[in-house]
This record gives C-alpha cells, structure tokens and sequence, in this order.
C-alpha cells in the first residue's frame, strides 16, 4: 500500500486528507482495525519513533501515551510496586507476574490520567494479553505497535465496537536521513535528529560541586532527553524509576514549562498519599469521573467534590480534605527525582521550582548567559547537574 486515504486532516474542514510515500515505496504501516485519522497518524509516528528509542536505549520494553503530538507519559518496562498497581487501576486478575510491556503501559498511562485520556499509545514490544487488558477499559484512539499476539488483536478488535485504530508497523523500516514539511506552501528541509542520547559525553561536562550520578540517574535522565527529543518545545520532563512523572510541552516561557511539569508531578506523588489511596469511592463509578474527581481532590478547588449535594455523587461518605500542610510534607518526602530540558535554563528559577518537587539530577544544554546563577542555585541545594550541549527542540 503506497498511500491510505483519511476522513479528513487536522479538521473536518481540511479535505482532501492522505498518507502515502513520496518515493512511490510502500508504507511501512498496516491498519488492523478502525479507521485512523491525521492527527492519530502524527501521534501514532512520533510516539513510535519515541519507543523505539527508548527500547534501544534502555534494553527495556518501553511505551509512551500521546496526546496532540506530545508525550503526556512515557516508560520503560520496570515491575510496579503495589503502590504503582494500586493508582493506576492495574486489575488483580492480572497477578505480580504481568509482562514487562504491560508495566511500561501501566507506567505511561498512568502518571497524568487526566492527560492521557483519549490518548494513542505506543508499544516497543509485541502486544500481549496482558497490555491489551491494560487497554480494554481506558478511553483511548488507538494503539501502534510492531506486532499483536492473535489474543491480545482479538482483545483490541473488539473494543470499541470493532473501531478502535490498531495500527501495525515495520520495526525494520527507517526513514531518509533527510525530513521534508510544509508551511504556507514553502517546504523546509532538514537532516533528521539522530542525535545519540545515550552517548556518556553527555555527561562529560558537570558544572556543579556534587558529580554524582548514579546508575539510576543516568537511566532517569536519558529517559527525559529522548522524551524530550519528540516533545513540541519548550519543555521539560521530570522522571523518577524508569518513567516520566511530570512534562511541560508547548510553554513559550522555560519557567513556565518548569512548573508544569512539576505540579504533574507533584499530583502523580501526592496520589500516593494514603487518603487518596482510601478515597471511599461509590461502586461503579466511572473511570474518567473517579480520575477527575482525584485531581480535583488533590488540587485548591477540593471544595467542588467535597461540599454537600456534591461529594455524594462520587463517594460513600466524605472524606476528609488533604490540607495544604500534609500535601507540602507529603511532597517532601519525593526525593531522587531527575529533570531534563530540551534547552538550556536561562535562570535559577527553574532549579529553585525543581526543588520543590524532589529534583536531584538535572540534564540541560547550558550556554545561558547566567550559566552562574543556575549552576548556585544547584549547589544549593545539592544537585548535581550536567550540560550537555545538546538542544532538543521539535516542532
């Protein structure tokens, strides 16, 4: 198949709508079930492009959930803690024993639920049973992946009465080094990045007085710049334990990105809290209104689910509010959290706002004219940071 046909582009107004191969080759892709669309096409290719690195990174089976062509999670493989089970919904039909690409699922999709909903994900690894389970119940587009197992194709077949978009793609296929789009008719060329993100120069230069950076850090760091690489800049990207916590995309200010980022992730540790864990819940609520109504809980407007006439549509009897002293205590107790930038800090700022959620490692490309004001504001407080020289925009 040289080219596939869409509804229509970006908007329904935007018609005629095609994929297809300039070289007249065929595309590396074949359409296992639904109808996909423009926009699911962009996240579906860059969320693949993103995996794949990640995989080949870390050795690890890796997933990313993706919203409006940026990552809203990103994760490799590693086990979940009972904790991790607990607050992304894993079922406990599926046992300790899930496959390492269910958790890389369980962990994309699961640390910004509010933005992951009506996501496209993205799969490093074949399809199993256990990931297509993950799927079933979530509000999703669609899944791309190298290839199903037969159960696992049947399971996603059937979701959505037999619409939902399952995309399957050539894991051998690369693209011309050289990358070609269009703007108001004038066509831009560049070389593709293909910059190696798991080079240790990039950890050649450490400006700061603590240098250490441990195994884990490393790992956490890389995970952030090739999050970065396929995320619509400015952004920034905080991870903790193999998986994205906390990403800022699209922000015309770095400071801005930097608080996005962290009050993600901030909410994804303040969801581990035990009264947010204990949330009496009605039976049968549904998932996006539970999802909701903990990130209204955890946020200042926790009055809007807890007042009369409203805290009884969504639990059994009312909790007690989380008060601005536990969240603050609670999330200090975040620690060994890793930050990276797809460009340089300009100030101390983003360090000071790192800090406050955990922040200990830090990766940016430096070359900011007050290179010395971030540089004290890490040592500071004790974090290690890394320039990198390295720029990751993507537009």
């Amino acid at each position: 198949m040289q080219e596939l046909p869409l509804k229509y582009g970006c908007n329904p107004n935007q018609k005629p709508s095609r994929i297809f191969m300039a070289d007249g080759s065929e595309l590396p892709i074949e359409v296992l079930g639904g109808r996909p669309g423009y926009i699911n096409f962009l996240d579906a290719l860059n969320a693949w492009q993103l995996v794949r690195e990640l995989r080949h990174a870390t050795g690890l089976p890796a997933a990313a959930s993706f919203k409006h062509v940026s990552p809203a999670g990103a994760a490799v493989g590693l086990p979940l803690t009972p904790t991790l089970r607990h607050i992304y919904f894993v079922p406990d039909t599926l046992g300790e024993e899930m496959s390492a690409q269910a958790c890389a699922y369980a962990r994309a999709r699961g640390a910004d639920r509010m933005s992951s909903y009506g996501d496209f994900i993205a799969l490093s690894d074949v399809c199993d049973r256990d990931t297509a389970l993950l799927i079933k119940p979530e509000v999703s587009d669609g899944v791309i992946a190298p290839s199903f197992t037969p159960e696992a194709l049947d399971i996603l077949q059937a979701k959505r009465k037999g619409t939902y978009n399952i995309i399957k793609i050539d894991p051998a296929y690369r693209p011309a080094p050289i990358e070609h789009k269009q703007c108001f008719g004038i066509t831009f060329e560049q070389g593709r990045n293909e910059i190696d993100l798991t080079d240790d120069a990039l950890f050649a230069n450490i400006p700061t007085a603590c240098k250490d950076f441990p195994e884990a850090a490393r790992r956490d760091l890389m995970i952030a710049l090739i999050t970065l690489k396929y995320t619509q800049s400015n952004s920034v990207c905080y991870v903790k334990d193999g998986q994205a916590i906390g990403i800022g995309a699209g922000q015309q200010s770095r400071i801005h990105c930097t608080r996005l980022a962290g009050q993600k992730a901030d909410i994804w540790w303040l969801r581990q809290h035990p009264k947010v864990m204990n949330l009496p819940f009605i039976p049968g609520i549904r998932r996006a209104d539970r999802d909701n109504t903990i990130d209204i809980y955890i946020g200042p407007e926790h009055d809007d689910v807890l007042r009369d006439g409203a805290w009884q549509q969504f639990f059994t009897q009312r909790p007690e509010p989380l008060t601005d002293e536990e969240k603050a205590a609670w999330i200090a107790q975040n620690t060994e959290v890793s930050l990276g930038s797809d460009a340089f800090f300009p100030f101390g700022d983003n360090i000071e706002r790192a800090h406050k959620s955990g922040v200990r490692y830090v990766a940016q490309a430096g070359g900011s004219v007050r290179d010395d004001h971030v540089i004290a504001t890490c040592d500071k407080y004790g974090i290690a940071m890394a320039f990198t020289g390295v720029r990751l925009f993507h537009h």
